[in-house]
């Protein structure tokens, strides 16, 4: 057999409870002690617990492409060629209308059910995608770097003792935002390729190879030290610090994958589709949620992607199929937990890094900005726009971007707050003033 090799704890999660880049087994001597996962879920984990869906752009998307000024000579004159037409847009008040291609979102501005939050952003933008991503995914100022992300830190200050499917992210690699001291939630491509099994030659009562290698593996690390980090596994956070000794932590891990695959799986034949999606990768993600959501999954947060929004050229095209896509997914998506009964404890909430500059390029295009507004969705909130959209006044931009007007991490605070019933400071490290776009 070949011997696999740990470097991180992080590398261990993200190929071992993926299992999409690895074919991770769980062996005979690990399989024994399943019934100790059963373990009692807590209160947050029930049928009626409130669900965040997060849903990534990715790339930065241009905010100001996608919910528009309908007269604004400011706009018109930073992007002859980008600008949309006024009469093309669709009208969402006198002042602001959404894409021509967002006709979802429209739909769902008409039922009363999407809010925009205008100028989001944080102080001292980054225009690096990999550092503001990971700024917005661990809650943290520019100028700090963290390691556990906002909902890592949700799971692990309210949801102790609950099952590895807190969290679910549809993906190859597990966000940061689900980093935390201990290891909660997972991450699959598909559950089809999210599947556990013992391995042929640990199948037989007696055997122990595989209890060996694992043993084997433990004492290399331990003696030699973790190659990436000069770390052994019992010396990383959520091993040793957390009260597992090396040998706990894979065990539990590879359980808890186990565990999060039956569970996904055994959902999934009792979740059905309510309502036709597009076929796109992004309605495809949002339809098996939704199917996980109605099957009754114990997850108080899904999190999908969509990726593409880094339009440096030729825009215009490209923008308005994103776009579509993403209000079309949604519009199915919702339609479909209304159908079936679940809308009322489900909240949609999209970000991107950051948006686009005001001024279009040459390339017909727009390079990396700073504020941006967020979409969220759903029956509970107060819909329309909140927060204040940032001034296009040359004079009044940030070397030719959008102030922010509302912190991101203020948006994080009202949902910790008043929907998944998290103290917002304990989470966010700090305190950040609550908006008040959900019903009390």
């Amino acid at each position: 057999m070949n011997t696999p090799t740990l470097k991180t704890r992080r590398e261990f999660l993200r190929h071992g409870m993926t299992g999409a880049s690895l074919a991770w087994t769980i062996p005979a001597f690990l399989g024994k002690t399943m019934d100790l996962l059963a373990a009692s879920a807590l209160p947050g984990t029930a049928d009626d617990a409130k669900i965040l869906v997060v849903l990534q752009m990715a790339g930065g998307n241009d905010g100001l492409n996608t919910i528009t000024p309908i007269s604004n000579d400011h706009y018109q004159r930073a992007r002859p060629r980008l600008a949309l037409k006024p009469g093309d847009l669709l009208k969402a008040n006198d002042a602001w209308g959404f894409h021509p291609a967002l006709k979802g979102f429209k739909d769902l501005w008409d039922q009363g059910c999407l809010s925009v939050i205008q100028g989001v952003g944080y102080p001292n933008p980054n225009r690096s995608h990999f550092r503001s991503t990971e700024i917005w995914q661990t809650a943290s100022d520019s100028n700090r770097f963290a390691t556990h992300g906002w909902l890592g830190r949700f799971f692990d200050h309210q949801c102790q003792g609950c099952p590895a499917t807190i969290g679910v992210h549809l993906g190859r690699e597990a966000p940061q935002a689900f980093a935390g001291p201990r290891p909660l939630g997972i991450s699959m491509e598909s559950p089809e390729r999210f599947r556990f099994a013992p391995l042929e030659s640990a199948r037989d009562e007696g055997s122990t190879g595989e209890e060996k290698t694992y043993r084997e593996l433990i004492a290399e690390d331990a003696m030699e030290g973790m190659p990436s980090s000069g770390q052994s596994i019992g010396s990383l956070p959520g091993a040793n610090a957390s009260g597992l000794q090396p040998l706990d932590f894979i065990q539990r891990t590879a359980l808890d994958a186990q565990a999060g695959s039956d569970a996904i799986n055994a959902v999934l034949r009792k979740g059905k589709p309510g309502e036709a999606y597009p076929s796109s990768k992004l309605a495809q993600s949002l339809q098996l949620v939704a199917r996980l959501i109605t099957g009754g999954l114990a997850t108080r947060v899904y999190y999908v992607s969509q990726g593409g929004y880094d339009t440096h050229t030729q825009q215009s095209g490209a923008h308005a199929r994103l776009l579509g896509d993403l209000g079309d997914s949604l519009r199915a998506f919702v339609g479909d937990l209304r159908k079936q009964g679940s809308l009322d404890r489900v909240l949609i909430m999209t970000f991107s890094e950051f948006g686009r500059r005001v001024a279009e390029n040459a390339n017909g295009g727009t390079d990396h900005g700073a504020a941006a507004p967020m979409f969220l969705a759903g029956t509970s909130l107060r819909p329309g726009f909140h927060g204040s959209a940032p001034s296009l006044e040359p004079a009044k931009l940030e070397r030719g971007d959008l102030k922010f007007t509302v912190d991101f991490r203020s948006v994080y605070a009202s949902i910790l707050s008043h929907w998944l019933k998290a103290p917002p400071a304990a989470v966010l490290g700090r305190k950040f003033d609550p908006l008040d776009f959900l019903k009390s």
